[in-house]
């Protein structure tokens, strides 16, 4: 089978940073995409954790036509009265008191940063600057995030690593309270980490950092970029843990549910250096953006999508654990925490992801050789099902392969 795509489309004006798959497509429902020549896919990437309400939600299509015929942008000289809503929607269902909003999650994330740090400073401490960072971590792709993060080749070419970021191990504690110093400013680290192969932090080292953070002064900062707002089973990801909340925290992809929009919160304690002149964005919390992401949030906090998610959950890990046991020279582990699940290959995982494509099912890839799922969260059990049958086909191409070329 192979992969068909839309019409050709010149990309010799396109900066050339993505290894882009063949695949174009004009139009997504639901957990569907449809290419121009009429193939159909199942999304389990959901534009990687993005479309957390499917493809072109029916509720979230309708705000934005209506907000679109009445205000898209002003700028943040002038009051914006769905920023309020929005952020007192926010800090109602979290540990938080305040927000702000930006476009992604590494704008989200580059606020954290700023916001650690100024708390210090604010306090008579601007020798606290460090930020320690895990292995495996991805937190964004600008300057800041890439030197927070735990992949070195993000930084090859972009001159010398920036001072004040430190790399920890991610699981070994031990290591970690020896790091904390007395010019750390923040902890920061993905409760389940996504590009770094879908690991999850156990819920009792969450609560242990949360504590040695208290003991020593130091802010905690989760990114919940991917692994929050539902997609765990809980609004976010740190709650499964007791007594675990952060300081500060960045998201961003489902909170438009496709609309490109971001948000870090904070305690009011944790952003008292964050005063006017501080920080600021010129699209960040536009009357589009807001008005979108105050729909989504409305249908993610929904009891029962939690609770549906936790179904789907189950049944992925009850499947993907028989399919492990049938397939020992293909599958090597399940990661993950409720709809962020990963899948740890004894093939190359690229290939395994044109093997799902070719049964027309879209997995992302990641770190430590995993292929991740990342529905919406809304996915129904028979595509649930779809979902496994097509993956278990792509077991047996991947075995039959192997078996060619030993």
């Amino acid at each position: 089978m192979t992969e068909t795509t839309a019409a050709a489309v010149p990309s010799d004006h396109i900066m050339a940073v993505y290894g882009r798959t063949p695949l174009a497509f004009e139009r997504g429902e639901g957990a569907r995409l449809y290419t121009t020549d009429g193939d159909v896919y199942l999304d389990c990437m959901a534009g990687i954790a993005v479309n957390a309400l499917g493809h072109a939600n029916p509720k979230l299509v309708q705000v934005l036509k209506d907000q679109a015929e009445k205000l898209w942008h002003t700028s943040n000289i002038f009051t914006i009265p769905g920023q309020a809503r929005l952020a007192k929607a926010l800090s109602d269902a979290t540990f938080a008191d305040e927000v702000f909003f930006t476009n992604s999650g590494a704008e989200a994330i580059e606020c954290a940063i700023k916001t650690a740090r100024k708390y210090h400073w604010a306090k008579g401490h601007p020798e606290r600057i460090d930020i320690i960072g895990f292995d495996g971590s991805f937190h964004g792709r600008t300057i800041a995030a890439v030197n927070a993060s735990g992949n070195a080749s993000y930084l090859e070419g972009f001159g010398p690593p920036l001072p004040g970021f430190v790399s920890a191990q991610f699981g070994d504690m031990d290591a970690l309270r020896a790091l904390v110093g007395p010019t750390t400013a923040a902890i920061l680290l993905e409760p389940v980490q996504g590009e770094g192969g879908a690991r999850s932090w156990p819920d009792a080292d969450l609560t242990a950092i949360r504590k040695l953070c208290d003991e020593t002064g130091t802010l905690l900062i989760y990114d919940e970029v991917q692994c929050g707002l539902g997609r765990s089973g809980k609004l976010f990801a740190y709650e499964w843990a007791t007594d675990a909340a952060p300081d500060i925290m960045a998201i961003a992809k489902a909170l438009g549910g496709g609309f490109p929009v971001g948000a870090c919160l904070a305690t009011a304690e944790a952003g008292r250096g964050m005063t006017v002149g501080s920080h600021g964005s010129t699209y960040g919390g536009n009357p589009l953006a807001m008005a979108v992401a105050e729909a989504a949030l409305a249908e993610l906090l929904k009891p029962e999508l939690m609770a549906h998610v936790l179904e789907i959950a189950g049944y992925f890990t009850q499947q993907f654990s028989g399919m492990k046991e049938r397939f020992p020279d293909v599958l090597e582990d399940i990661r993950g925490k409720g709809l962020l699940i990963g899948l740890k290959l004894k093939t190359p995982n690229r290939e395994f992801m044109q093997h799902a494509r070719d049964q027309h099912l879209l997995i992302a890839g990641g770190g430590d050789n995993c292929v991740r799922l990342l529905p919406p969260l809304n996915l129904t059990m028979a595509e649930a099902s779809e979902a496994v049958a097509k993956l278990e086909a792509a077991c047996e191409t991947a075995r039959a392969k192997a078996k060619a070329a030993a």
